[in-house]
């Protein structure tokens, strides 16, 4: 059996999350819902007459499934295989997430995916410039007896 890699699982969760949260902000376009309603009435700005909170979901989603994916432009760049990037981005596409109604399911992938990111962090995982390819082994120094 091999180890998980964990910054793979990790992708797979923020893609569903992604593919989850344009789902919702094109949703919550037709009937938007702060998921805090019950709490306050403050946050309803933020969502109609302008949509303001869900075209910062949409943005978010698409943006993420794109980083995620990734687009040519993206794959090997710094900022792909930047797991300080994700960790420092994913909060933010979780708040946006949580506060409408139809994006609340995102934002607890998105956690999930922050968490299992902080593992391979910290494990010292890292993500290969070739999207979906392992690390090879023997890296620097290594013999080849």
């Amino acid at each position: 059996m091999g180890r998980l890699i964990k910054n793979h699982w990790a992708r797979l969760i923020s893609l569903s999350a992604a593919v989850y949260q344009i789902a919702a902000a094109l949703e919550s376009f037709f009937w938007p819902k702060i998921f805090w309603d019950f709490l306050t009435k403050s946050l309803d700005p933020a969502i109609k007459p302008v949509p303001a909170l869900q075209i910062i979901n949409l943005l978010f989603g698409i943006g993420i499934l794109a980083w995620e994916w990734p687009l040519n432009l993206i794959a090997g760049s710094a900022i792909h295989r930047s797991l300080e990037a994700r960790l420092a981005t994913y909060p933010l596409a979780a708040l946006a997430a949580l506060l409408i109604y139809q994006g609340t399911n995102a934002g607890i992938y998105y956690v999930v995916a922050m968490v299992v990111y902080f593992w391979a962090y910290s494990e010292g995982e890292i993500i290969c410039p070739k999207p979906w390819s392992l690390p090879q082994r023997g890296g620097r120094g290594g013999s080849k007896a």
